[in-house]
């Protein structure tokens, strides 16, 4: 079996001929981290110091001197604060962005290996470093209801809080960032990037956009000031105040819901279901446009309690006008001894959430299925035909069905 390293080396190469980021060849973290010391990184002496010296400041962190006596500032409401209070490590850091939640001591990186305790300080080390960027159909992300035909402007840095075994963007994802040497990019060179490929709408997509929070907002700021739009592709593990944040800047957040199942979540991706549950609620009520994805895993979540489950949260919680996407699971990273998940079963899921008043739901990964349009609730007529992430007929006017004038949810222009 290739070594991390010659794989990414291998990945640099490539990308190089194809006028992509390059990575930097030299020593190379493990993956593993635990709750409290997490990311035991071994940083190059050139490329690496020059991350932690350039890395800004992080947003949404709390740390022994920071929060004074404030012990709720680190501690959850749930705790019971009573007695002496506790001498703390020197200069501990508790990040507050992701529900990882992860207390890192100094030295060392969260769960997600892209912020790090500089000193007592939470510090960015994806901030301005993107390691992808490609312009994709915004129906790759996927987006039905969001602009639809629109080029999205996509980017991605290293780092990811969750550790799904199916993870088909593995590489980017469950990186950290000194294994790809990129320079810094200011949030108004993105902009511009997206300005001069005449992209309507900046995605944060591949790996998990919440790790570099900080610099999406900037960008979607320096985006609207050139009247283009940002967009949002996630896991949902964020915490509320960011995520409120992200809402405000955003005009659409796509989460894929992987499962509907806490033992699905502890098992397979190394997280939790319930905060994922509170972010599509959250987003729902924000006014930011919300679809969500479901990728059907054969035998792990395709069960028909699973999916009868989901169907009922989404259509009680979050509105029988969300549109949901059950996807084909494709074999990759530490599940390829599973099949691709069977069309039949797809179907049945979309069958399921239609059956209990779904109003949009879809068939995904699967080019040329007929569960790729989007049918209007009332007449039933097909107002939005793609073939695979292309639109190849549209039948909506001023966001209504063309037919019979129902209103179709959805940001259409």
């Amino acid at each position: 079996m290739i070594s991390r390293r010659a794989f990414l080396v291998t990945v640099a190469k490539a990308a190089s001929l194809l006028g992509g980021v390059g990575l930097a060849d030299f020593c190379l973290s493990g993956p593993g981290t635990s709750r409290l010391t997490c990311g035991d990184r071994a940083w190059a002496a050139d490329y690496g110091d020059e991350v932690l010296r350039a890395a800004p400041l992080a947003r949404f962190w709390a740390s022994v001197g920071s929060a004074g006596r404030n012990c709720g500032a680190c501690h959850d409401a749930t705790e019971k604060l009573t007695g002496v209070p506790h001498t703390h490590a020197r200069n501990l850091v508790k990040c507050l962005l992701c529900a990882q939640q992860c207390v890192i001591l100094p030295g060392k990186s969260g769960r997600c290996r892209a912020r790090t305790n500089v000193g007592g300080e939470l510090r960015s080390l994806v901030y301005g470093r993107p390691i992808a960027i490609h312009v994709d159909p915004i129906e790759k992300k996927p987006f039905y209801h969001y602009l639809p035909g629109s080029a999205a402007f996509s980017l991605a840095t290293s780092g990811c809080p969750l550790r799904c075994k199916f993870c088909q963007n593995w590489q980017i994802s469950q990186a950290s960032p000194e294994d790809y040497q990129t320079p810094f990019t200011q949030p108004a060179a993105i902009a511009d990037g997206a300005s001069a490929r005449h992209a309507p709408v900046i995605a944060f997509t591949y790996n998990e956009p919440t790790v570099f929070t900080e610099y999406l907002i900037d960008i979607a700021r320096e985006a609207k000031q050139r009247h283009i739009r940002s967009v949002l592709v996630s896991c949902g593990f964020m915490n509320e105040a960011p995520l409120r944040e992200m809402c405000a800047a955003l005009g659409a957040i796509k989460i894929d819901l992987k499962g509907f199942s806490d033992q699905f979540y502890r098992d397979v991706c190394s997280a939790e279901l319930r905060p994922v549950l509170r972010s599509i609620k959250q987003i729902a009520k924000s006014g930011a446009h919300l679809e969500i994805v479901n990728l059907v895993v054969p035998t792990l979540n395709d069960s028909e309690k699973m999916l009868q489950g989901l169907a009922d949260w989404v259509i009680g919680e979050a509105g029988p006008d969300v549109p949901v996407h059950f996807t084909r699971f494709h074999p990759d990273y530490q599940m390829p001894h599973l099949p691709p998940t069977p069309v039949a079963t797809l179907e049945r899921a979309r069958q399921i959430a239609l059956a209990k008043g779904m109003h949009y739901a879809y068939v995904g990964n699967v080019p040329g299925h007929p569960g790729n349009h989007t049918y209007c609730p009332s007449c039933g007529k097909a107002v939005v035909r793609r073939d695979s992430f292309f639109v190849v007929e549209m039948h909506i006017e001023d966001g209504r069905c063309a037919f019979c004038r129902r209103k179709i949810a959805g940001v259409w222009s």
